[in-house]
């Protein structure tokens, strides 16, 4: 009879915890994103870019103060500063690039001698948050839309769709231009000059009408192969209401392609808001805005090409940032993605 092993003291102890190791914690689908996202550095630094341009818009009214000007005045006109001359007898800026100087930086519009630096980052103010409550305004309603053709689908999605295909057969550009002074005219005298409040309501309500269908066909598409999907079935056969599995088990499913689709459509928003202020028919003088300031540097490029330089440099670095941050955070969600 063999005698018994004797058990090594370290062995008898592998039932207790290592000192000093770590235990292995399950990430979420977040937490996850998040890393990949980290590692993505034109993606990091992309959304550095947009978030100091919406920093800027917020402290437009301070940045301005600090510069000593504002986007109204008119420099080259008002006799209280006719010691500080900014343009010349052809109305064009004194000094090289436009009338860059220490108290004009980024120069001064020709004719008016306003200050382009003032104009700008209130322009920048003016464009962005516009087009934030645009879009946000699209992606409510595209994605309710969508989640209740897609879920109900039936004669629900059938007219759903028709709506859809309704508006989508609207050429967008065209009646953007044509849109903007009916509605305008339906409310206000046209006798009377537009508030600028009222303008930005009447763009919110034209892009709004003419904008949702891409974000509603996309929600409607996903929760149409999210609906058959087994935790769906179970869901269903525990009893629970429609209205619990939309928002518990379908919603949370869908939150990828709304927020990629919202970095793509917060940028092409603000190039739609700066397309109706070229064309006259979004905001107007005096109000500060990206679009109007284009619409004047047309008419200043032959005399003063330098006017241009300043707002479209901020504008492609804009679109450009937000448009790779939207590949980025595609990438980030997708796991089969190797960035």
């Amino acid at each position: 009879m063999t005698s018994p092993v004797a058990l090594d003291p370290e062995l008898e102890t592998d039932a207790e915890p290592v000192k000093g190791e770590q235990k292995l914690e399950g990430r979420s689908p977040g937490q996850l994103m998040w890393q990949r996202f980290k590692r993505d550095r034109t993606g990091v630094i992309c959304a550095v870019v947009v978030i100091l341009y919406f920093v800027v818009s917020l402290a437009a009214p301070l940045l301005v103060k600090l510069s000593g000007t504002d986007p109204y005045t008119l420099y080259g006109q008002d006799p209280t500063y006719a010691d500080q001359p900014v343009l010349d007898q052809f109305g064009l800026p004194l000094g090289y690039f436009g009338g860059v100087s220490g108290s004009h930086w980024f120069g001064v519009e020709p004719q008016y001698g306003r200050d382009l630096f003032a104009m700008l980052v209130y322009g920048m103010r003016t464009s962005l948050f516009m087009a934030l409550g645009v879009t946000v305004l699209l992606m409510v309603t595209g994605v309710i839309i969508g989640l209740i053709g897609g879920y109900f689908g039936g004669r629900t999605d059938y007219w759903i769709g028709r709506v859809t295909d309704f508006f989508l057969s609207f050429p967008q550009q065209l009646f953007f231009i044509a849109f903007m002074p009916v509605v305008t005219a339906f409310f206000v005298d046209p006798r009377e000059e537009t508030p600028t409040y009222f303008r930005a309501l009447a763009m919110l309500i034209v892009l709004w009408l003419l904008g949702w269908m891409g974000m509603a066909r996309l929600v409607r598409s996903t929760v149409l192969s999210l609906r058959e999907r087994e935790f769906v079935e179970a869901a269903k056969v525990s009893g629970a209401s429609p209205w619990r599995i939309v928002r518990k088990e379908i919603l949370p499913n869908v939150v990828t392609p709304i927020l990629v689709q919202f970095t793509f459509q917060l940028p092409s928003t603000i190039l739609t808001i700066a397309f109706l202020s070229f064309a006259g028919v979004g905001f107007v003088e005096p109000t500060p805005d990206w679009g109007r300031l284009f619409a004047a540097a047309a008419n200043y490029t032959e005399q003063d090409p330098a006017f241009l330089f300043f707002p479209g440099l901020a504008l492609v670095m804009f679109v450009l940032a937000f448009n790779l941050l939207g590949d980025s955070v595609r990438d980030a969600f997708d796991p089969k993605s190797g960035r």
